[in-house]
This record gives C-alpha cells, structure tokens and sequence, in this order.
C-alpha cells in the first residue's frame, strides 16, 4: 500500500501547479518585492500568490500565463518534489529505494531502444554525459591517469574526432571541461564530393587517424550523428564502428533520430547505433516532459573505472535523478511512449520540408 504521506505530496503538487497555471488565485497585496518576511508566517495559498507574482510580474495583468503542463508533465515534476522528500529516508531504506529506481530505468530505457546490456548515467546538461564519458575513456587508454594527471597525457597526445555536423562547440566544450588543449580535437569534414553534404567522410577519417598514429597521438574517441542539427542526416555507423573497432577507438553517437529506435520500423542506418560503446538520449523533447533528464547509455566492463569518470556513484541520493523519468515511463505506458516518439518526429519531419523549401537543396 502507499505511503499517504506520499499520495498527499503528490496531490499538493499537482493542486499548486495547477494553481499557479491558472493564475487564479486572489489578487493580494503581499509585498512580492520585499526583503522581509512575516513575522507570524503565511498561509500555503498566500505563499504561491506571492510565488505567481514573482513568476508572471507585469506579463501577468497582460494576461500571460505559464506555459501549460499536461498530466504527464505533472508526474514528471512530481518526480523533484518526490526525490527531495526520499532523500531524507533512513540510509538502508533509501538505499534499496534508490537502487530499484535506478535499475528499473535503465532496464526500460536499454529495451526500449534496444541498447543489450547497457548501464545509463542520469544528467541535466546534454554534454555531461559525453564529458563523463570521455574521462572514462582516458583512465582506459591512460593507465596510470588517476595517479599522474595531465602528465601521462602530455607524452601521447590524446585525439578526439567529431563531424563538422556536430552541434556547434561541442569539441570544445569538451576539451574545457576536460582540461585537454584545443589540438587535441580534430574536426573531421563532410562529404563533398560524394554523398551527403552533411555525413562524416569516413575515407578521410582514417587517413586522419592513421596520421595521427604514425606521429605518436593517441586516437581516443569519435562523436558521430544520428540526426544532425538542422538536416536530420545520420552518419555512417556501421562503417563508423568498423574503424574505431581497427583502431581501438570509442563510438559515441548522438542525435535525434536515436528516438526512432523505439518505434517498430527502423532504417538499418540508425539501427546500427544500437552497436555503439555510448549514445546520449533526450527523453524530454521526444516525450514532451518536462524537467526529465537526458541519459547516457554506455557499456563498460570495469565499474572501478566508470566509478572514478562520474558515471557511477555510490551516493544513494544521486541515483534519484532517476526518479522523473521512472515515474514519467510508468505513467505513459509502452504505447505513449511510441505515439509520442512519432508525434515528434513527424513534426520534425514537417520542418525539414520547410527548411528543404527554403533552402532548395537536397537532403537526401
């Protein structure tokens, strides 16, 4: 049986959001701008007034409201208020919590886009996990990392690889967070003479990283598309992975075409990412939920070293970044999750043909 102290919360919740959705609450003059607070306390709805006229201001007399959020978007919130309220459990208790919260999710998530045998990381930012997963991939190939530091890295020159497509200053986002100089990543071009304007040159790519090879550098991992920005394009993964197996490389892929490998029909191209060593999903724009996490799906035979990347902790209440989404699948069901996949999609779809319009170029 629930908790009904968790059953009432969960009422709370969706009753003051949809509260403040409203902007029906009475108009009381509650100094909203003052520093001070009263002396006697206040009343929970006075408190979300006064919360509505921090939120809304001057745009709510012009009748603006906050952006509406559906039953689904409500379960997804509840999952914030909830995991704040199980962080304070007796530690054994939130342990085995946490734990089957963690489990559960990355088992749907790992079947729902056919990654076998996958752990997840659980994150705010889209790049945190690729930053994650790059400091696992450097203790890899860098024994003595965790020990030496940039030291070990100075005598072999580690290299990144990623698509001109990528999303704009992903690479050096990367080497900012990693601590790596700006050499150590390599842009590689698309196509230009055959194929797709938009898909990595994979000829091109192994000629760069046999150089790189041949001058002592350490060719360390490559970030392809399953989805460009803008075109939609998804590189050639197959071919990808083949290179990076060759070269003792690690296969990150991301893009939004990866939403596609949980509906039933799925081109070959983007299927093949489902081989990769690490994908970054974003639940929440396919979903539309809001508030949820972006996952990172990997798989890595040592837990010591994920443990020391970040993609791991043994810190029950980091596991409860979980909880969101683990509500949010439950509440949708197998089925709601697929019609909201298409959904977006097709609106995707909708404004590729526009750009095409506009652009009039080709994207085949």
């Amino acid at each position: 049986m629930m908790d009904p102290t968790l059953a009432e919360m969960g009422n709370h919740l969706s009753d003051a959001m949809k509260i403040l959705e409203s902007g029906k609450l009475a108009s009381l003059i509650l100094f909203p701008f003052s520093i001070f607070f009263s002396d006697s306390g206040q009343d929970v709805v006075s408190i979300l007034q006064l919360v509505q006229n921090l939120m809304h201001g001057d745009d709510d007399k012009q009748g603006q409201r906050m952006q509406y959020v559906a039953e689904q978007g409500h379960m997804a919130l509840l999952g914030h208020s909830l995991a704040a309220y199980i962080s304070v459990l007796e530690r054994e208790r939130l342990r085995k919590l946490t734990t089957r919260i963690l489990s559960d999710t990355t088992l749907w998530l790992c079947r729902l886009f056919r990654y076998e045998n996958g752990s997840a990381y659980y994150h705010e930012d889209d790049c945190e996990g690729l930053v994650k997963v790059c400091r696992l991939v450097i203790n890899t190939h860098y024994e003595d990392y965790a020990t030496e530091g940039f030291t070990m890295l100075s005598s072999k020159h580690p290299v990144i690889y990623q698509s001109a497509a990528c999303r704009p200053g992903l690479g050096q986002h990367l080497c900012s967070q990693l601590g790596l100089p700006l050499s150590c990543l390599c842009i590689v071009p698309c196509n230009t003479m055959f194929g797709s304007l938009h898909q990595m040159d994979v000829a091109l790519l192994d000629k760069l990283i046999r150089d790189d090879r041949e001058s002592g550098k350490v060719p360390l991992l490559l970030i392809a598309n399953a989805g460009t920005p803008g075109a939609g394009h998804t590189d050639k993964l197959s071919r990808l992975k083949e290179l990076c197996v060759q070269y003792n490389m690690w296969l990150h892929v991301e893009g939004v075409n990866l939403a596609t490998l949980a509906l039933g029909q799925v081109s070959s191209a983007v299927t093949a990412a489902t081989k990769c060593d690490s994908m970054t999903l974003t639940p929440g724009p396919w979903l539309g939920l809001p508030a949820v996490p972006a996952v990172t799906l990997y798989r890595h035979e040592d837990p010591a070293l994920s443990l020391a990347a970040g993609l791991t902790s043994s810190q029950p209440v980091e596991k409860l970044r979980a909880l969101p989404l683990w509500l949010s699948l439950q509440y949708l069901g197998h089925d709601g999750i697929v019609q909201r996949i298409k959904h977006h999609v097709a609106q995707l779809l909708k404004q590729k043909v526009k750009l095409k319009k506009y652009t009039n170029k080709s994207y085949i």
